[in-house]
């Protein structure tokens, strides 16, 4: 009797302990059958879509109609509106633990003054990682040009409603085709993505140590000589006592062929219309928490008109900008952003009808309301005093206008 009790006790144990085992079994094989759905899932089940849309109007307390900016805001001065100054949708994912890829469009492009909201391609890249931590990439492409900090910071964050002349005539619309070579720490890239956004102001990760070779001939441009610009940069966040300061220096130097529907007729070039194109910059950036302040400043060479002689030539350029801000939260999570910003630049705009030399002197204050993380208003007053001359123009104008802006963030 005592063998029988023993033999069935041990029995009994031994189903137990098939039991127990059968079912850590039938959980192991159902992790592995999800960790196999999981990396069979396809490429464009990890895209994700997002967009913002900034409609404008900025003729309120207008006091001179022939103020204008070409490089900004073409709904500036008489003649203008209504309108969208951007209406972006983006397109982008890690499709595989070692590529992102991100795709921009903007329906709201101008081809002509008369031919308004047209989709076109801003930008259109992928990154390849070289590790895990994605902290070693090269980015193929179209994409931002890694020159300044506001040049890089989205339009869906910045404060004033344009970018600076100084730094953003150095790459206007900011993107050109390239290949970017990008270093950025694990943790400095984790903060860098957790800072991109309305309520810190950043712009992203595009290396804490970047080096790139791109056209150097202006977005969407096809490349019209047979040099490459060259481009280096290094940026780094110091933490100060619950502050954030980043610092930043950047530098690129090539050659720019003006296309010939820039020239006038009449104006002297050199035998090849290409020139000279180089720029030193430094930026520092502190971020609003709750007071914020961006400084940039940049130097260099570029083709610029000279009107003594009629003609082209290497000219130097000057100039920069400053702003200042402050976040304060309000009712129900609604966010004020007052910010005030001067800007100064003696220089050439190369893209521009015969390299046009400008002096810009023009200061811009107002406040950004972000009423939830959806819908954003701002309203800012502009005093502005606006130089230039090329072949056939003369211009000189100052005024003054207060802007509003209605933004959705989608």
């Amino acid at each position: 009797m005592y063998f029988l009790k023993s033999a069935l006790s041990a029995l009994l144990l031994l189903c137990v302990f098939q039991n127990n085992s059968f079912a850590q079994s039938t959980v192991q094989d159902s992790l592995e059958k999800k960790k196999q759905e999981a990396s069979l899932s396809k490429w464009y089940e990890k895209l994700s879509l997002r967009g913002y849309s900034q409609f404008r109007y900025n003729r309120l307390l207008e006091t001179n109609p022939k103020l204008k900016c070409d490089q900004c805001d073409k709904s500036i001065g008489e003649g203008q509106g209504f309108g969208f100054r951007r209406a972006r949708l983006v397109f982008s994912g890690q499709v595989h633990p070692k590529l992102f890829v991100y795709l921009q469009y903007d329906y709201s492009s101008d081809v002509s003054s008369s031919s308004r909201n047209f989709l076109q391609v801003r930008d259109a890249y992928f990154d390849y990682s070289f590790d895990k931590k994605q902290e070693y990439r090269v980015r193929f492409g179209q994409s931002k040009v890694p020159f300044g900090y506001e040049n890089m910071q989205s339009s869906s964050n910045r404060l004033p409603m344009d970018r600076a002349d100084a730094l953003n005539s150095a790459a206007p619309n900011e993107r050109e085709f390239g290949v970017f070579f990008m270093y950025t720490p694990q943790k400095i890239r984790e903060n860098h993505q957790k800072w991109a956004n309305a309520t810190h102001k950043g712009n992203g990760d595009y290396g804490a140590f970047t080096l790139g070779l791109y056209n150097g001939q202006t977005t969407n441009r096809p490349e019209l000589n047979d040099n490459l610009h060259s481009l280096a940069r290094l940026t780094y966040p110091i933490f100060v006592k619950g502050q954030v300061i980043e610092p930043s220096l950047q530098g690129y130097t090539g050659l720019f062929t003006i296309p010939k529907e820039n020239l006038s007729a009449g104006v002297k070039t050199n035998q090849n219309q290409t020139y000279l194109d180089q720029r030193a910059a430094g930026s520092i950036n502190v971020y609003p928490r709750p007071f914020g302040l961006l400084a940039e400043y940049n130097l260099g060479k570029s083709p610029g008109f000279n009107p003594a002689t009629d003609s082209i030539e290497v000219r130097d350029l000057k100039g920069g900008f400053i702003t200042l801000s402050y976040r304060t939260e309000l009712y129900n999570g609604s966010t004020l952003f007052p910010f005030v910003r001067y800007q100064s630049y003696d220089g050439a705009k190369k893209h521009e009808a015969d390299a046009r030399m400008y002096q810009v002197r023009e200061v811009e204050f107002g406040a950004e309301w972000s009423v939830f993380k959806n819908l954003e208003i701002t309203l800012s007053y502009v005093i502005s005093a606006r130089k230039y001359q090329d072949f056939k123009t003369d211009y000189d104008e100052k005024g003054r206008f207060l802007r509003i802006q209605v933004q959705a963030n989608y």
